[in-house]
């Protein structure tokens, strides 16, 4: 009701209103009868002076920046990335309005906000942080082997595992893939094995793999600059001989490397609890990458005999 009058308590000063009581308007029938004063004659209850129904409304009006706001909210369905189904909102609300289908009046204007928002944040932020973390790991393995040739060679092993990373993201979206029962367990409902969207926490997932991939070619690489450091051959065949005596006393201590990572990463792949939304996608480029990674083995050896023997050749000459 207004406020008719004030009354003064000590220091205070409080608004006196007058109110029906609450028994008298708690729904629509009650506020019918109502007594309205008019000009002349009784007073005439509101029923007859006007209809009075539901209709649905905002429960607040809510504003920002003094602009009235209204909130839609809507959530994705499974498997289906939130930065694309935002985008293909966006393109369908856009073809609508082009065709005339649907009509925004003058002042009303509409933006998708929430957490569709902080992933385009992180994809920028990452958008700098992946580079950055590629070529401080390029810059680690330079200062070790004081060589530029030997640092890309090692660096090999990090777009091999790249690859085994989005490989395994794949992979994980095939239906076939791991689908059969193991004592008693299906291993696809074991592993949680559904599509994986590129989100922050699969690049978060890449970018630790990019700082253990290098791992293997670096006990390879390292083991091959001391062999050829003791005994230079001399020849093309000593070469060879030096490349494969060096890889195979050190197949083992990669081995034993590549394994306890992988693991390592078990457990979270069969995880179930708190956070494991998160971890999981993390994990799984990791897996698959120090899966593929193993190449490596062979790819950096092979790399260091061919410029070995380039450099036996132009000796020659």
């Amino acid at each position: 009701g207004m406020v008719l009058s004030q009354t003064v308590e000590g220091r205070e000063r409080y608004g006196i209103r007058v109110r029906y009581p609450r028994e008298l308007r708690s729904n629509p029938t009650d506020l019918e009868q109502i007594y309205v004063p008019v000009e002349s004659g009784s007073p005439v209850p509101l029923g007859e002076l006007a209809s009075i129904k539901y209709e649905q409304g905002p429960q607040v009006i809510k504003s920002e920046d003094t602009f009235l706001v209204g909130y839609v909210l809507f959530d994705k369905l499974e498997n289906f990335a939130e930065v694309n189904v935002v985008e293909n909102a966006q393109k369908l609300i856009r073809e609508k309005i082009e065709s005339g289908e649907l009509v925004v009046p003058d002042g009303v204007n509409y933006a998708f906000t929430g957490t569709y928002e902080n992933q385009l944040r992180a994809a920028k932020t990452l958008s700098i942080v992946v580079p950055l973390a590629l070529l401080i790991i390029f810059l680690i393995l330079y200062f070790q082997f004081r060589s530029v040739t030997t640092s890309l060679m090692v660096f090999t092993g990090i777009a091999v595992a790249f690859a085994g990373g989005f490989l395994m993201i794949w992979l994980y979206g095939q239906e076939w893939f791991f689908n059969f029962n193991f004592l008693g367990e299906n291993l696809r409902d074991l592993f949680q094995m559904k599509t994986i969207n590129l989100s922050v926490a699969v690049w978060v997932g890449f970018i630790a793999l990019f700082g253990i991939a290098t791992d293997d070619g670096v006990v390879m690489a390292t083991y091959l600059k001391q062999t050829f450091k003791r005994n230079l051959p001399e020849n093309l065949e000593e070469v060879r001989a030096s490349v494969v005596e060096a890889g195979k006393k050190r197949i083992r201590p990669c081995l034993m490397t590549t394994a306890t990572t992988i693991l390592a990463l078990l457990p979270i792949l069969t995880s179930t609890g708190r956070g494991s939304d998160i971890m999981i996608p993390m994990a799984i480029p990791s897996f698959g990458g120090m899966l593929i990674a193993l190449i490596t083995l062979f790819v950096v050896p092979v790399l260091y005999c061919w410029r070995e023997e380039i450099q036996l050749k132009r000796a020659v000459r």
